[in-house]
């Protein structure tokens, strides 16, 4: 019988991983800059890890591409647990910037010089992920640069990962198939409404109560929630259609019921992913001003400028985190129909 085992190094192909490192600083017989090492591996790690926030993204587009998605199947669990794996990685790699950070302005000037052109900004897999999760050309920071210093094959690849549908398109679709608030049955015995109104009569009675809760200061809000939740989407800014944020708020609201607890999981790991790649933006602006000031970056562009810029402006789920301005105390949340509350609870 042939012996089919695997050894460690051969199954993890180290001898490719570990021979990888090559110092520009060590070319020609120059003795190599210590810190260069680190900051090779550091960035090597980097790409390893986008990788497999890749892998999970992909897996996730797959499912959310079919037809339809059952909310009380494995597929919502699956989903939501690639999700929550990929904002721990993003965790990961803010503190990578801890190790980083380790190196001193001196030291990087040891061989920062001969790293020109290259650039962090290089790195076609961030910005493939970027894409693959919602950000498209035309809401990037700094579009001109946005390719400038790419090969060509490279911008290819990322014209292509903005082809298909993205994950925040693909959730707009599913939240706006969320049958409850449109089930006529659901709400036969709603009884609640406090005045005439032409939409679904939850939001009739919602809208009352989110009025109360306004101070004067805010009562333009109530302006805001007809054109958000209420309103034909006219903007070219928005991205989730009032359908689909009149399903994400009543999640939001109600996720106490068993069968909302996997979708409000859900929104709320994307309103964590968008954090955390805040959070890494952050800290690399930081290191960037401790480590040249305000010298242009290696690749070309204004350096802490141009990423304070971009974290400004690259809030992917930004839609998603701002319906939290339109909740009200759970006390006085309207009382659900008996059907629907069976519905959701898993009573029967």
């Amino acid at each position: 019988m042939q012996n089919n085992s695997v050894y460690y190094s051969e199954y993890l192909q180290l001898d490719k991983i570990i021979d990888a490192q090559a110092l520009e600083s060590a070319k020609n017989g120059n003795t190599p800059a210590h810190d260069e090492m680190l900051f090779i591996v550091i960035h090597q790690a980097y790409e390893l890890w986008f990788k497999q926030i890749l892998f999970e993204v992909n897996s996730v587009l797959e499912i959310m591409k079919k037809p339809s998605i059952n909310d009380n199947s494995s597929d919502l669990q699956v989903i939501v647990h690639r999700l929550q794996r990929v904002t721990t990685i993003l965790k990961v790699l803010v503190q990578q910037i801890d190790i980083l950070e380790t190196m001193t302005p001196l030291d990087f000037l040891d061989f920062r010089d001969m790293l020109r052109p290259a650039s962090g900004f290089q790195s076609i897999q961030f910005k493939i992920i970027e894409a693959k999760l919602g950000l498209k050309y035309d809401k990037r920071h700094g579009q001109d640069y946005y390719v400038s210093q790419l090969k060509q094959n490279d911008i290819g690849k990322i014209k292509q990962s903005e082809e298909g549908p993205s994950l925040l398109e693909l959730v707009n679709s599913w939240l706006e198939r969320m049958p409850f608030l449109d089930e006529a049955d659901y709400w036969k015995n709603f009884t609640e409404q406090k005045e005439e109104f032409t939409h679904q009569p939850f939001w009739a009675e919602y809208l009352h109560k989110y009025n109360e809760s306004l101070s004067e200061s805010e009562k333009n809000n109530a302006t805001y929630f007809r054109q958000l939740f209420l309103e034909p989407n006219t903007s070219t800014e928005r991205t989730l259609s009032p359908a689909a944020c009149r399903s994400a708020l009543f999640i939001m609201l109600y996720r106490g019921y068993p069968l909302l607890e996997l979708p409000f999981q859900m929104l709320d790991t994307l309103i964590e992913i968008d954090n955390q790649l805040g959070n890494w933006r952050y800290r690399h602006i930081n290191m960037v001003r401790r480590m040249i000031g305000s010298r242009v970056g290696t690749g070309g562009s204004t350096g802490a400028g141009y990423l304070q810029g971009a974290m400004e402006k690259h809030y992917i789920f930004r839609e998603i985190s701002q319906l939290n301005s339109f909740l009200i105390d759970r006390r006085k949340l309207p009382v659900l129909p008996k059907e629907l509350s069976v519905k959701l609870g898993y009573q029967f």
